[in-house]
């Protein structure tokens, strides 16, 4: 097993801050003997953030420090407000070079021993995805032609990144993320292909992308091909824990009290019962009411007790007709 990784958050003024704050009291909850940072990247109100607070608060930033986070600024100078999915790309730079590295959305809760997983530096990220992009039209470029003109815009061999257990234009047959956590051994490399090959594509898609939205699509359509280019792929048995029953990517509270397992609910609880936790998430309206009022158990909860929607969307549906996604 390689050295405890850093961890790498984004945060910046809202709600991020809060979910930071779940993901930090988690990780010293469920997994007390990780050895590794957790670095927390603050982008800076200046450059493709210019004219938006993105600074946390000082009560928000003791808490943090007071639970082991590191936080570091960074200027982030290619997406920032036109595409904030774009900090997760820009943050890297803030890690320290050939060290390994997992990056986490801070909607994740950490449910165990993230401390005995063992991650052996193939770069590699979440699989708890849908077939969310590319959406082919009726006729066609479908999804061979899309993914295979990505890898050869940038060299890589297609065929091998196939999953030939899927028929042929199946959309788990290729190489796709989800961009809630992905690892890799070198945040440097990792970081500037990341950058240099999502500005590429941003700025000159290739012609099989016409009738596709890259917004907010652009980091997962990439990520891929960036670990294929640095030797990895598709996680193996051995980092199940990553959303299993080691960490969980809840997306939002509502969505985790409405799907997630009864255990995730108790880790989620006993990691912000501490009075010093409580006192600054009960300013967060969702983790006030659905936490600490007890309505993610009572309301939202038994909402879903005749069976939960196998995708996401039906269930958000459910939780916005019922005045449960706000943030």
């Amino acid at each position: 097993m390689m050295a405890a990784p850093n961890l790498l958050i984004v945060v910046q003024a809202g709600r991020l801050e809060f979910q930071a704050i779940i993901l930090a009291a988690s990780l010293r909850h469920a997994a007390p003997g990780f050895a590794g940072r957790l670095i927390v990247a603050e982008p800076q109100p200046e450059g493709a953030w210019s004219g938006h607070d993105t600074r946390i608060g000082e009560d928000t930033r003791a808490l943090l420090a007071s639970l082991g986070a590191e936080i570091v600024p960074f200027v982030a100078c290619h997406f920032g407000a036109s595409y904030p999915h774009g900090n997760k790309i820009e943050a890297l730079s803030v890690l320290p070079p050939d060290e390994p590295f997992v990056f986490f959305d801070t909607d994740t809760l950490i449910t165990g021993p993230l401390d005995r997983v063992p991650f052996d530096g193939r770069p590699t990220a979440s699989m708890r995805r849908e077939g969310t992009w590319p959406q082919p039209p009726l006729y066609g470029p479908g999804h061979e032609a899309i993914w295979k003109s990505l890898h050869d815009r940038f060299g890589l061999d297609f065929a091998s990144s196939l999953d030939l257990s899927h028929r042929h234009e199946y959309w788990e047959r290729y190489l796709y993320f989800n961009a809630g956590w992905f690892h890799g051994p070198d945040p440097a490399a990792f970081g500037q292909r990341f950058l240099d090959w999502a500005l590429s594509v941003r700025d000159d898609p290739p012609e099989a992308l016409a009738s596709q939205s890259l917004d907010p699509w652009l980091d997962q359509v990439v990520l891929p091909l960036v670990i294929h280019s640095l030797g990895g792929g598709r996680p193996g048995p051995e980092l199940a824990g990553l959303d299993g029953d080691v960490t969980c990517h809840y997306r939002k509270l509502p969505l985790l009290y409405a799907r997630e397992p009864e255990g995730v609910l108790n880790v989620l609880e006993s990691a912000v019962a501490p009075h010093r936790i409580k006192m600054r998430l009960k300013e967060w309206e969702p983790a006030k009411k659905l936490i600490y009022q007890g309505k993610g158990r009572g309301k939202v909860r038994p909402l879903f007790m005749q069976g939960l929607p196998v995708r996401e969307r039906p269930i958000r549906q459910i939780l916005k007709k019922n005045g449960w996604w706000g943030d």
